[in-house]
């Protein structure tokens, strides 16, 4: 959203962690078996039983929202929408992130079309072994579910190249003041070691570092 600030960002971010807390607080015990490789086929969903199916009742075509815990990793928003669609249509799905390395933190919430299908999907994928995880599914109930919860639904995320950019940063050219900085905390870190190898008995004195030249004079609004 435009005009968020940091500090709402991160409230919003913190609730949305307080409610997947609450709704699985228990540790993901390990198990032996194949991780799920990026690009790979996402498979079929298991059959839904009879039994969950006459255990739910139809909607009034009101959506319904499961949140899935212990995604396993690579099984981002393409490959959830895939999976999960195979139950029925979605209308809206948000794959929890880290805001600053877009990680993914292993759980989402998936709003579906109809009630009843988060309802199959939470009974039928629920203690679910997918790919060497074992899920953790549960319907929202409307309280629950408030207008953020699904803030940057949709999208699909695209890796940010954060070591190309600090190359970028690197190559950009300094200003005055930023190199005055620069000399300064290197003249203050060269005093430190003199006084330490002054302590052991040496006696070091380092160059002299050069201080910023000034920039040329601007003339008629050109160098």
């Amino acid at each position: 959203m435009e005009g968020e600030s940091d500090s709402e960002g991160q409230e919003d971010d913190e609730n949305i962690q307080a409610l997947a807390g609450n709704i699985d607080p228990e540790e993901e015990a390990a198990v032996n078996e194949e991780e799920f490789q990026p690009g790979q086929d996402v498979g079929k969903i298991p059959k839904v039983s009879k039994d969950v199916q006459k255990s739910v009742k139809a909607s009034k075509e009101e959506p319904g929202v499961v949140y899935i815990g212990r995604i396993p990793h690579g099984f981002y928003e393409y490959e959830m929408k895939q999976y999960l669609s195979q139950f029925g249509p979605i209308s809206r799905l948000r794959l929890s992130r880290n805001k600053k390395t877009g990680a993914s933190k292993h759980f989402a919430f998936v709003e579906f079309t109809e009630a009843s299908t988060a309802e199959i999907v939470s009974k039928t994928m629920d203690n679910y072994l997918l790919f060497g995880h074992i899920l953790k599914c549960k319907v929202l109930s409307k309280e629950q579910v408030h207008e953020d919860l699904f803030k940057g639904a949709n999208r699909r995320f695209k890796k940010v190249p954060w070591n190309k950019m600090a190359g970028i940063q690197l190559e950009k050219p300094r200003t005055e003041s930023a190199w005055e900085a620069k000399v300064a905390r290197e003249r203050n870190n060269r005093a430190k070691k003199a006084a330490k190898l002054k302590e052991l008995g040496y006696d070091f004195e380092a160059p002299e570092l050069k201080s910023v030249p000034a920039p040329a004079a601007v003339e008629n609004g050109e160098e």
